[in-house]
This record gives C-alpha cells, sequence and structure tokens, in this order.
C-alpha cells in the first residue's frame, strides 16, 4: 500500500479561523517520523509555491508530493474554472483533487443548483479531466461536505452526468449521506485516489440533519483514527484492492487545534494509531 498523509491532518486548512496552523518544518518531520512515504500539498502557502524550493523541502524530509486538495468553482455558467486549474497543474506532480466550492468562506453552508448550474458544473468537471489528461495529469472530484457535491444524489448525478474519476473519501461521504462502503463497490472504476478517514457517526448524522455546524463537529471530534469510528474501512480497503485500485492511501482525519501541541503529541498520534490500525488490515 501506498501511504501518504495531508496537512489537515495536522489542523492545517485553508478555512480562514479554522484553528491554529502548525509551520510546515513540524508537520513534515513528523509525517516522516511516521513513516509516510508522501504528502498532499495542503493549503495555499503551507508549502513553497516554487516548484523547485518546494520539491528541495520535500526531499529533505524524505517525501515526495502525492497531490494537492484544490477548491474551485466549477457551477457558475459565467467562471472559467480552466485558468485555476492550469496553474494547479502546473504547481503538482501528483493527483488534483477538485472540490466543487460553493464560492463562500467554510463548509458549514451551500447553495442549491438549478439545472443550468448543473449543466455548468458537469460539463466543467470532463473538460477539466481532459485538459489534465492532455498534460499526462490525473484530475479527479472529492464529494466534500460543504460544497455542491456533498449528498448521495449529488455524487450518483456526477457518476452519471460525467466521467471524471472520484476521490472517495470514507469520512465525507459518510457525513454527506452516501455510504463510502457501498461506492467502493458500486463504482470502484472511477475511484483514482482514496482519502481515508474513520467517522463518530452519531455527530455524522447531527451534521446532515443541520443540528450542528461541520466545522463544530469536526472541533468535536467528528473524525477519528482508523478503527476508532464507524467506518468498515477493511471492506473499503478489500473491495478496491480486489477491483485493482493501485493509487494511494492518504491518511487524512481533519482536526482543528487550539494551539501547538506539545512534543510527541498531539495530531501525530492519532495519526500513528491509524497506521498501526492500517497495518494490522493489511496483514
Amino acid at each position: 500500500m501506498r501511504i501518504a498523509g495531508a496537512p489537515i491532518s495536522w489542523g492545517v486548512c485553508e478555512v480562514p479561523g479554522w484553528g491554529h496552523q502548525m509551520e510546515p518544518d513540524r508537520v513534515l518531520a513528523e509525517m516522516r517520523d511516521l513513516g509516510l512515504a508522501a504528502t498532499e500539498l495542503g493549503p495555499d502557502g503551507f508549502l513553497p509555491r516554487a516548484t523547485q524550493e518546494r520539491d528541495k523541502l520535500l526531499t529533505s524530509f524524505g517525501l515526495g508530493l502525492v497531490g494537492a486538495f484544490v477548491p474551485v468553482v466549477l457551477h457558475d455558467p459565467a467562471f472559467d474554472p480552466l485558468p485555476v486549474v492550469e496553474q494547479a497543474l502546473d504547481d503538482i506532480d501528483g493527483v488534483l483533487v477538485l472540490a466543487a466550492a460553493t464560492g463562500l468562506d467554510g463548509y458549514d453552508e451551500r447553495p442549491v443548483l438549478d439545472a443550468k448550474a448543473w449543466a455548468a458544473l458537469l460539463a466543467n468537471l470532463d473538460a477539466i479531466a481532459a485538459r489534465a489528461a492532455e498534460r499526462g495529469k490525473l484530475a479527479t472530484l472529492h464529494p466534500h461536505v460543504g460544497t455542491v457535491v456533498e449528498r448521495r444524489a449529488e455524487v450518483e448525478r456526477v457518476l452519471g452526468g460525467c466521467g471524471i474519476p472520484l476521490c472517495l473519501d470514507t469520512g465525507h461521504l459518510l457525513v454527506g449521506g452516501t455510504d463510502p462502503v457501498w461506492l467502493a463497490r458500486f463504482a470502484a472504476p472511477r475511484i483514482a485516489h482514496v482519502h481515508l478517514k474513520d467517522v463518530d457517526v452519531g455527530l455524522a448524522q447531527q451534521v446532515l440533519k443541520g443540528d450542528i455546524t461541520y466545522t463544530s463537529a469536526v472541533r468535536d471530534g467528528l473524525y477519528r483514527p482508523l478503527g476508532d469510528g464507524d467506518v468498515d474501512i477493511p471492506d473499503i480497503i478489500r473491495s478496491l484492492e480486489v477491483a485493482g485500485y493501485d493509487g494511494w492511501w492518504v491518511m487524512e482525519q481533519d482536526t482543528v487545534l487550539t494551539g501547538e501541541p506539545a512534543q510527541g503529541a498531539g495530531p501525530c498520534g492519532d495519526v500513528r494509531r491509524s497506521l498501526d490500525y492500517l497495518a494490522g488490515v493489511a496483514r
């Protein structure tokens, strides 16, 4: 298994006011010490934009770059997302992980799309997938809480209405009302990238019903180390492996920090527990 990390597991997030943001050197050092092989890019500004400088930094910690999570507005007929996507493709060597952004800050509210907006979204997704392929790269769509592709009906509409591969995020799918086990079985040929996280299903249901915001739920422990929540991680892994999945497994347990963790404490402990669990599943 090719196992990578993501800065969001260390609380590093693109959302303004999300929480305390740890410095890259500490995050990358902890990824290295945990034995991770690579990382996703993280939010704009976390790692150097200049490719040579960034790659030199990652190499100094023994890490590769697996891809980047990029929220982009894709549903507005008056907005062309391709220039943003072209820049992202310039900046990364790995997988482009798109989120269908709302255009609002954060992930606590989102619009309902009309037919015209859906047509623009699906057309843009196909155009982006094709452009990435022309450049020898891979673009995926990440169904994500607080974006315009969150709920199961929206995931199914994307599957039926365009051909872009998916990033299967075991947590965001469940919070949005899609069973990730079902998706891993039903749409395995469309899965090209995986974010692994476990979920407290009670908190997830409160988010789905609108009783609490997504940000509050994350702060309260919505995402758990693998094996500590309610997602059937082994079944998902087995289903994708049987289908021939050979991409990355990204350890991604979104968290909100209130301050700098003590050395040896904090998010690295949760990622270590997830890796220990995953090692047991792999055996």
